[in-house]
């Protein structure tokens, strides 16, 4: 068991923030990461299709070599994780609770933004989560569906993405947020141009951090994290366009992950 990989699952390039973080925080531990890029944006899906599609990718991992899974998708994680935890004999997870949990420990005017796909928001699963935590803080929402396109095509420093960014962070501040919680995995890819917009007075909340700290806790907890001093073998499956994936990995991780990529059919996963 200690030898099997941390499966890792998103729409896209988004869930390389989490694996970046968990190869920081645990750098004997092997990745096995699952991106549905035939497939995203997952947030302007109905909540039907988007727990078919994440169904198929719990199948998916339970056919790999892994002792864990981390829903590294807000949408997925707000809308479909209940539903995977009761299919699933390993443990998984999502990346909402320890983002939300981050953003309530770290607002000073408990004002805070949440910024995600159109299915997140409208999930109010943050919302909810928050007010349990807090019913005092005020959460103001907006959901920014052009945003996983610009990232996935590699979108990140440039005007364009500086204006749409603006256009969607600007309500916010004005109603007086003092954190922002980017609640997709593909917008810390994009931090730079948040904090540039929103200035150094607002705390932008990344959960990769915290749900690597989670990951450390259950791996230690079921006394199965890897303690093998070889490196890891990391495997990367996509569903479409490997190239472009392993582009934007190469950009984000550092390193060529093309010879361990492979391209993969998850509708061959369908009950």
């Amino acid at each position: 068991m200690k030898e099997k990989g941390v499966g890792i699952f998103d729409s896209g390039v988004g869930g390389l923030t989490v694996a970046r973080e968990i190869m920081k925080l645990l750098p004997h531990e092997k990745i096995v990461y699952l991106g549905d890029t035939a497939r995203l944006p997952y947030g302007n899906k109905s909540p039907e299709t988007i727990t078919n599609f994440s169904s198929q990718a719990l199948r998916f991992f339970l056919r790999q070599d892994v002792k864990l899974i981390v829903v590294a998708c807000n949408t997925v994680s707000a809308l479909s994780l209940e539903a995977l935890r009761q299919n699933s004999p390993l443990p998984l997870i999502g990346v909402l609770k320890p983002g939300a949990r981050k953003g309530v420990k770290v607002t000073r005017n408990r004002i805070i933004g949440i910024i995600g796909t159109k299915a997140t928001i409208n999930s109010r699963a943050y919302s909810r989560f928050i007010k349990s935590l807090d019913p005092g803080i005020k959460v103001v929402s907006k959901s920014c569906p052009l945003l996983v396109p610009l990232v996935e095509e590699g979108w990140l420093r440039n005007k364009t993405t500086y204006d749409v960014v603006s256009f969607y962070l600007k309500p916010l501040l004005r109603q007086g947020i003092d954190t922002l919680i980017l609640g997709c995995t593909h917008y810390p890819l994009l931090k730079d141009v948040f904090q540039r917009v929103t200035g150094k007075g607002v705390i932008l909340v990344d959960s990769a951090q915290e749900v690597a700290k989670e990951v450390k806790k259950i791996l230690q907890g079921k006394n199965i994290q890897r303690e093998s001093s070889s490196p890891p073998h990391h495997h990367f499956f996509v569903s479409d366009s490997p190239q472009k994936f392993a582009r934007i990995a190469k950009l984000f991780l550092g390193k060529e992950i093309i010879n361990s990529l492979q391209k993969i059919n998850l509708e061959d996963e369908s009950v």
